[in-house]
């Protein structure tokens, strides 16, 4: 459930409400606030805006047809491919029709994205693209170039108020409506309810959840367990895309190895020496996300191993045109030049999340969501490459257009400067710890690339068993967060992109259509997952 506004109203006294409450500082969110400007907007953010946002860790690039041999029918065409035949066709359509615009967008808020000696942008190809489509920043550094110039643009930008290291944990409604968001300083104890006439949840994703991931620990599924509790509809949970090729040197988050390597030339080999993604898919090392990712599982858990080799490839030149890759091998005492990379599936990217429609509305009046917390349809059941950052900023802006729309012009703001006061020393409990580790461990190994009925019935009675250890609302929420995806997993008998069961290996055309579900079904799935399990 939502948490009332009447129970802070005593701290509320005297304040004024924001037109606009964000939750998240990524990409979703800023862009969003920038284009709400002059509008009076709050962002709160869980760490430093930018620093804990996936979207500053994105390699690859942001997929627009561009150039002149592109058009966005292909865009979108490649898009519904790949998301396995339950892409909203209408919202993909939208989307790439807009790439352009929003790739102009981000080189007005000075992106200094790659471009040739005359001037045009550079393109790049990615797994499942039929052309060179993505727009990159020295090869490997785009989703950080593009925070750094978004967070620039922020802090000039007198009508947004930035306040960092506050954890969102309740959506705050009356009624039908929700009305603000309450947060908790963190490191703290003390709560801070933010009311609101429009809230936007960009909090990000689930990545967290699981013990493997390529996301910063800020990705833990709260948004969209604040929404589940407010009584949101929630669409695809069970659709989470594994990163074939996270580094295997034992780092939590995993460092990425881009799929522009693959791109570029680099193939896969086990300890062999042998290159097997030719007999698994005609693409071979090109394929879609989900079938290289069940591929070098197959050949880690067999014990042959899987490595990346860029030896050929990209040779010599590896520092120059990857230089993040480079780094993080270089980290771990591996010479991608002369050495293969040693990689493994880890969880990236959650196709599913909160139900909106082409605005960024959500199923709860006053909420609208962006980003990976959101499930707009048009990822389907396995996202295309570089296609996150584009549906970020699609939306985000589509967002921001349907506020302005619903709402009388606003005076100007100019927000006073907020000093963070220090948080309190962190009060960690020893249970919630080891419920933690306990919830990413059983999510890795049962939610993973591979499921099965067994292993979700198991990992669901592991989190209610690790749920009953927890007190504080942010790691219940994690634990929320971990149960939709589990028991949508569950509800979903067949194979269909990211989402794979051993049990019902193929591809069942009857189920060819989006879930959808509420956090009352998931806990009866849970409960009864549960009972199963203990023979009750």
């Amino acid at each position: 459930m939502g948490v009332s506004l009447e129970d802070f109203a005593p701290a509320l006294a005297g304040k004024d409400v924001d037109d606009v409450v964000i939750l998240g500082g990524g990409l979703a969110g800023l862009f969003c606030a920038l284009k709400l400007a002059p509008r009076p907007v709050t962002v709160i953010s869980n760490a430093q805006i930018g620093h804990g946002a996936s979207s500053a860790w994105a390699q690859g690039g942001i997929a627009a047809a561009v150039s002149d041999h592109d058009t966005y029918q292909a865009h979108r065409d490649d898009t519904l491919m790949a998301g396995a035949g339950i892409c909203e066709a209408k919202i993909v359509e939208q989307m790439t029709r807009e790439a352009g615009d929003r790739v102009r967008d981000l080189l007005g808020y000075g992106v200094p994205f790659d471009k040739d000696l005359e001037g045009r942008l550079q393109l790049s190809r990615e797994a499942a693209h039929s052309e060179n489509r993505v727009v990159r920043v020295r090869g490997d550094m785009a989703g950080k170039a593009i925070m750094d110039a978004l967070i620039e643009a922020v802090r000039k930008t007198p009508s947004i108020r930035v306040l960092e290291g506050f954890i969102g944990e309740s959506l705050m409604t009356e009624g039908r409506y929700v009305t603000g968001v309450l947060a908790r300083k963190r490191g703290g104890l003390e709560r801070m309810a933010f009311p609101a006439k429009a809230v936007v949840l960009a909090s990000g994703g689930i990545g967290h959840l699981f013990s493997v991931t390529t996301n910063p620990g800020e990705a833990n599924g709260h948004g969209l367990a604040m929404a589940a509790r407010a009584g949101a509809v929630l669409a695809d949970a069970e659709f989470v895309q594994f990163h074939p090729t996270a580094l295997n040197i034992g780092r939590d988050p995993a460092p990425l190895a881009t799929e522009a390597l693959r791109g570029d030339g680099a193939t896969l080999i086990n300890s062999a020496g042998e290159r097997f993604m030719t007999k698994v898919h005609e693409l071979a090392e090109l394929a879609p996300r989900d079938i290289v990712a069940r591929a070098i599982h197959r050949e880690v858990t067999s014990g042959r191993g899987a490595f990346l080799d860029c030896r050929e490839a990209i040779g010599a030149s590896f520092a120059d045109r990857f230089p993040t890759v480079h780094a993080a091998c270089a980290a771990a005492g591996i010479d991608p030049v002369t050495q293969p990379i040693p990689v493994a599936p880890a969880e990236h990217y959650h196709m599913g999340g909160v139900l909106t429609d082409a605005n960024g509305r959500t199923s709860l009046d006053g909420l609208w969501a962006a980003g990976e917390v959101a499930s707009t349809g048009a990822h389907g059941a396995n996202r295309l490459a570089s296609n996150s950052l584009l549906e970020a900023v699609v939306f985000a802006a589509r967002i921001a257009e349907d506020i302005q729309g619903l709402m009388p012009t606003p005076r100007s703001a100019f927000w006073a400067e907020h000093e963070n006061e220090p948080g309190l020393p962190s009060q960690r409990n020893v249970q919630e710890r080891e419920a933690i580790t306990q919830l990413r461990e059983t999510m890795s190994r049962n939610v993973g690339v591979e499921r099965d009925a067994d292993g979700l019935r198991q990992a669901l009675a592991d989190i209610q068993a690790a749920e009953a250890k927890c007190s504080r609302v942010s790691i219940l929420n994690m634990m929320v967060a971990a149960k939709i995806i589990a028991a949508s997993a569950l509800k979903r008998t067949e194979s269909r992109g990211g989402h794979y069961r051993s049990d019902f290996p193929e591809t069942d055309p009857a189920q060819q259509r989006r879930s959808f579900t509420t956090l009352s079904e998931v806990r009866e799935i849970a409960r009864a997952a549960a009972d199963t399990v203990s023979g009750a």
